[in-house]
This record gives structure tokens, sequence and C-alpha cells, in this order.
């Protein structure tokens, strides 16, 4: 059974989703892959790993440091746990392009290439907004590219988070904040 929750933040509403014990998915209404991996059995429900989140958000968005995540269960092939495990390590106010992540994994797989790609996909699909920070990674030449929440929540979330925007750019297709 999926647990559901709706959580109010500055930038929209955001849906959580809960196995009963761990996050399995937190998105912003309406963005892409809006609430993708959720089954068709769900129930709303106030469960601690609710509260948690909820009170992790309320502090992240008062734009101060949360601390540890809420208990995570992240569901996908091994190479997006890979690419999720990678998000989550980005510090708070840094960011990193897509092809340090590709190095990343691509070292700790042995391999000597990889698809660049094939990361941004996983990032595009990582189930848990905000707190699994894909809004994070840029562009290799300093796009802020790539966020399934939109450009604007992107800017928004790393000016919060204290990073200087002026070295990026918005691309030609995204719209700013």
């Amino acid at each position: 059974m999926t647990y559901t929750k709706y959580y109010d933040s500055p930038l929209g509403r955001m849906l959580m989703a809960a196995d009963g014990a761990a996050l399995t998915g937190l998105w912003f209404e309406g963005q892409k892959h809006f609430a993708r991996t959720l089954t068709e059995r769900r129930a709303e429900g106030d469960l601690p790993v609710f509260a948690e989140t909820a009170a992790w958000l309320d502090t992240y968005f008062a734009g101060q440091n949360p601390g540890p995540v809420p208990p995570l269960a992240l569901h996908g092939s091994d190479f997006r746990l890979a690419v999720w495990d990678a998000l989550l390590a980005i510090p708070r106010g840094s960011v990193t392009t897509y092809g340090d992540i590709t190095r990343q994994i691509a070292a700790e797989r042995g391999l000597s290439r990889m698809s660049a790609q094939a990361v941004g996909g996983a990032v595009a699909h990582n189930p848990i907004s905000v707190i699994v920070p894909c809004h994070r990674v840029v562009g290799t030449g300093g796009s802020l590219t790539g966020y399934a929440g939109g450009i604007a929540r992107k800017q928004a979330l790393l000016r919060l988070e204290g990073v200087d925007l002026s070295r990026f750019f918005v691309p030609k297709t995204g719209t700013a904040l």
C-alpha cells in the first residue's frame, strides 16, 4: 500500500508518498513525471515519515540546513540508484554537472566512459524532489537545464541554498524566475 499526503511549500503544493515507514516520492504538483511511481492502490494517511518530511521541508524552506534526510525508500534500477546516491552526496549550496556524475559513476563501475544522457534520464526521473537534490545538477557549460519541477523552481531552490547564479544561464527553452 502506498500512502500520500500533500505539503504546501513556498514553491507550490507537493505530494508526498510513503510505503508506511519511508518516503517513496515527493513531487511538485504538475511537474514532469508527477507521481509516476505511485501504484493504483493508495490511501491518504498521517504517518510519522510524513511529519518528519514536513519538518525537514519546513526547515529547508526557512533557509536553514535541515540535517539528515527522512527515511527514504528509492526504487529503480541499479544505475538509477547509483545516480540518486550521487545526488544525495552533493552538499547543500553546491552544484555539480551531469558530466561530473557520469565520470564518477563510470569510475565506480570500472568503465572508461558512460552516457551523460543516461545520467540525465536518471536525474530527470528522481522520484524525491528537493530532498534528493537533482536541482543541484547543471549543464557542463553552466546551463540551468533539466529540472522536472521547472527552471524557475530550480533557480529558487539554488538561491535558497545560497548559490550564486550569476555564473549560470537559463537555456532559451527555460523560464527564469
